[in-house]
């Protein structure tokens, strides 16, 4: 029951996670590319901090290599002028110059391997962050495309103030004709007090009609041309 529960948990967890996610994409877009910015910085603060370094070797061991020629040459002059006390005294500072030297030269060697490295990667994350940047305005794009599409559904589908107007013509246009109904309701009200049964009777013939009619008028207008 427990192991259910907290699967069940688990799940809710997960879809609520994916839902902020896909609500927040761009900001989260937005943050990482910041992050990697700020890493890309720190790499690029790094690399000019060994590029300094390996310019400043190189400067010590060229002035160890310096040295060392001067000072040869100096024991050199020692040893013809058989000064051989003093050629052994700069022997030996030739020796430790020597050890620096190399040294130096290893030091310089490990420099410049590990800024190919970081420069490579420097080079991959600049172009990466680029390809972020381009990803970011095509998901903005995308939001925005999304965003409309939604609110043009959520107007096309829902019960909106055109849909209330549809209606009310539809419940005008069904209704009866006022005028009609009224003109019925005379007519029956007329055949109720029985007033009509007199004009029916009249058009059939029995008995002369209160009303004229147009067969009236026309047989007066004979009358009179024959006359």
């Amino acid at each position: 029951m427990f192991g259910t529960l907290k699967t069940l948990m688990t799940g809710a967890n997960a879809r609520a996670e994916e839902r902020v996610r896909d609500i927040y994409a761009i900001e989260l877009i937005e943050q990482n590319i910041r992050e990697a910015q700020a890493n890309l910085n720190a790499a690029k603060g790094t690399l000019a901090s060994l590029i300094q370094r390996e310019r400043s070797e190189a400067k010590q061991l060229k002035t160890v290599q310096t040295r060392i020629q001067d000072l040869t040459q100096r024991a050199q002059l020692a040893l013809e002028d058989g000064n051989e006390k003093a050629a052994l005294q700069a022997a030996d500072a030739i020796a430790a110059l020597e050890n620096e030297e190399e040294i130096r030269k290893s030091t310089l060697t490990r420099l410049s391997e590990r800024i190919d490295q970081l420069r490579q990667s420097v080079e991959q994350g600049h172009r990466r962050i680029i390809d972020l940047k381009q990803g970011l305005i095509s998901a903005k794009a995308v939001r925005r495309e999304q965003q409309m599409q939604s609110r043009l559904n959520k107007t096309v589908n829902r019960s909106s103030s055109a849909d209330e107007a549809e209606a009310l013509i539809a419940e005008v246009l069904e209704k009866d004709d006022p005028f009609e109904q009224s003109q019925i309701l005379a007519d029956i009200e007329h055949d109720l007090s029985h007033e009509g049964l007199a004009m029916r009777m009249a058009n059939q013939g029995y008995g002369a009609s209160d009303k004229s009619t147009g067969a009236d008028v026309l047989a007066r207008l004979k009358s009179k041309t024959t006359s």
